[in-house]
């Protein structure tokens, strides 16, 4: 067995998905040693096939990723047919992504075998960005293996941190710590195609891309609408802030956008934990 197959099942086997959200345990380090290969090529997905007859994307003013992933979230359908996915014990063989995700010729995230498309909430936010990363490269004649100068072992810890695996993660954390943009900290700020996650007052919690606010007569922010995978399967969703008769957490919520690829900044490996192996973690700011 190589190294990444036993880091996949040493590691995100302590992810847990829950229907509504994600929740994570402490890991342990894997043991092993050496190399996924590739998936396999396989028949062009619903969201592929989209994708290879849409028109280019326009950047915004801001040069940001932003309109990259509204692409990438038109293509997926939002009829069920891409539905919700969690079940114990199944770490080993599926990441929470609709299909294999591959960068620098090697599996960071697998789709479940089953071929159903299926997906939980960190997965298909972590797909939706690694796909609109490629789309983005791919439009500016940039190698689309190339995230900032990542390699396969950046990436992989960045998705674990996208995950949440230890305390502190989040999506806003790994887009900061590998200098690909900057959390959104003034919510006016905040527009279509930000990533984030939030916490709720049942101690659930969610991976999303942000949408819209929504507002009360009075101008304050109650609420939001984001697009994710949830129960109901691969879509759109409307929350409210607990303190405006939802569950939201309104401090929990965590928002970060990936911006101009001229802007990307660079990024110091000892400064960011290493969730592949915990022990070699630097303590960091809270």
């Amino acid at each position: 067995m190589n190294k990444f197959s036993v880091m996949i099942i040493g590691i995100l086997g302590t992810l847990i998905f829950i229907i509504t959200g994600c929740k994570t345990v402490p890991v342990k380090p894997p043991t092993a040693t050496p190399t996924l290969k590739p998936a396999k090529t396989a028949e062009l997905s619903p969201v592929d096939k989209f994708l290879k007859k849409t028109s280019p994307v326009l950047d915004d003013a801001e040069g940001s990723l932003n309109p990259y992933v509204l692409k990438i979230v038109d293509a997926y359908p939002v009829d069920g047919s891409y539905p919700y996915r969690w079940e114990k014990n199944e770490y080993d063989i599926y990441n929470g992504v609709t299909q294999d995700l591959v960068y620098q010729e090697q599996t960071v995230a697998k789709a479940h075998p089953n071929g159903s498309r299926c997906s939980n909430c960190c997965g298909l936010t972590f797909e939706v960005f690694f796909r609109a990363m490629q789309l983005r490269n791919k439009a500016k004649g940039i190698d689309i293996n190339d995230f900032n100068g990542m390699t396969y072992d950046d990436l992989y810890n960045f998705m674990l941190i996208w995950f949440v695996v230890g305390s502190g993660d989040s999506p806003q954390k790994a887009i900061e710590y590998y200098g690909l943009g900057q959390p959104i900290t003034d919510w006016k700020q905040a527009k279509p195609g930000d990533f984030g996650d939030f916490s709720r007052n049942n101690g659930t919690g969610h991976s999303i891309i942000f949408i819209r606010w929504l507002y009360n007569p009075d101008g304050k922010i109650i609420g939001l609408d984001y697009f994710s995978s949830q129960k109901k399967g691969v879509g759109f969703q409307t929350e409210l802030f607990s303190d405006s008769g939802g569950k939201v957490i309104r401090e929990s919520l965590r928002l970060a956008r990936v911006g101009r690829i001229e802007q990307y900044k660079p990024f110091d490996r000892t400064l960011i934990p290493d969730r592949k192996n915990p022990a070699s973690t630097p303590d960091m700011p809270k």
